[in-house]
């Protein structure tokens, strides 16, 4: 594919973007919500211009290395070329990927960082059991990435299940690889609390909402209900004597977000705006998607176990994502946070359809994908 005229656009804007950047107005008025949009796309056309170098790079490298394969005779040294050519390929493969991800119009969210709101839905203690694993689950991957973790809110059970969690995750491509995580994942195993050891079924939902600036979101004080409370630890026993929780109504909506996870009230109340702001920004995104129909807002669902996006089945030890017919083979590896390739192959099939309707990019031909195992079969026992 020729990307001159893309690389060329690319250069032009980041000059754009950068006399833009320096000339910016922080006075008068002006909010810095601005200075951050254009701070996001210096990152973009920076990181676009950065990779199309290190491309010329290793094609340059593989045409050297085979004319090398033509030229030379001697057995042992062609055997090192072309290891080193083979090498290339690969790299100039990955690059063109990455390269084509960075050169297809950003989604609305990307560069922002997110919000991961975790919820038990249908199964009891057990799915409050599951979302624990969950939230853990996307902890290491954080982990591994590097991103920052930041946790909001957390309400646990009695036998160490959550009710509720979240947290924000901030760093590179964090809303690329994660945006796609919400909606309601459903377990199949034996719970630690069946004697019978029959097989059951439960579910928790996954939000995933990109996190809004103060600038993004303007909210009115008169129209919020802020009522405080005392925090509440397993059980639903007190643990502070002073009412430092904080639970925010957003009345216009009827959004109800709260906080008690910290000591103090004002802490608690600076992260029920942050959620609130995030949820009313996911709000008015999904409406303007809707009405111009642009794009499908990803919902999180009623929590039903015939709802799904993924499946996580232990006696089979696989994890099928429904959605696109991804099937991997290794369950505990994925609960240790190990997602890379699910998440890869997921990032890789959503960047075919942009590129598809997006810049009438026709994809590469991509593996078949095995059919979904059948996981609802009669002989699973459901709670």
């Amino acid at each position: 594919m020729q990307f001159d005229s893309y690389i060329r656009n690319a250069e032009n804007r980041l000059k754009e973007t950068e006399q833009a950047m320096a000339s910016f107005n922080f006075g008068a008025g002006r909010d810095s919500g601005g200075y951050e949009k254009l701070n996001r796309e210096h990152r973009r056309l920076s990181r676009l211009l950065n990779c199309w170098n290190r491309l010329q790079k290793a094609e340059k490298e593989l045409r050297d290395n085979r004319e090398l394969l033509a030229s030379e005779s001697d057995e042992e040294f062609l055997k090192v070329v072309q290891a080193e050519v083979t090498a290339l390929e690969e790299s100039a493969k990955k690059l063109e990927r990455e390269l084509l991800s960075l050169i297809v119009p950003p989604l609305p969210n990307e560069g922002r960082n997110i919000i991961v709101e975790i919820r038990p839905a249908a199964g009891g203690e057990e799915a409050g059991l599951f979302a624990a694993e969950l939230h853990r689950m996307y902890l290491h991957f954080a982990e591994q990435n590097g991103w920052k973790v930041e946790s909001l809110d957390l309400s646990q059970s009695d036998l160490g299940g959550i009710r509720a969690v979240s947290f924000s995750l901030q760093g590179e491509d964090v809303y690329r690889y994660l945006c796609h995580e919400s909606g309601v994942h459903r377990v199949q195993r034996i719970p630690v609390t069946e004697a019978a050891g029959r097989i059951h079924t439960s579910t928790v939902t996954v939000a995933v909402l990109p996190e809004a600036e103060e600038v993004d979101i303007q909210v009115n004080p008169a129209e919020l209900r802020i009522d405080v409370f005392r925090s509440q630890g397993p059980g639903g026993q007190s643990v502070n004597t002073t009412d430092s929780a904080v639970r925010i109504t957003h009345l216009p909506t009827g959004l109800v977000v709260a906080s008690q996870q910290e000591k103090s009230q004002h802490r608690n109340r600076e992260i029920a705006m942050r959620l609130l702001r995030s949820r009313l920004l996911e709000r008015k995104q999904a409406e303007e998607d809707a009405k111009n129909a642009a794009e499908r807002r990803q919902q999180v669902g009623t929590g039903e176990r015939s709802e799904k996006i993924r499946t996580y089945n232990f006696p089979q030890n696989r994890v099928t994502d429904h959605r696109y017919g991804i099937t991997v083979h290794d369950l505990a590896q994925i609960l240790e946070g190990r997602l890379d390739d699910l998440l890869s192959q997921i990032v890789a099939i959503e960047l075919d359809r942009r590129l598809q309707t997006e810049l009438k990019i026709e994809p590469a031909p991509r593996p078949q994908a095995a059919p979904t195992p059948a996981d609802d079969a009669d002989a699973l026992q459901t709670l």
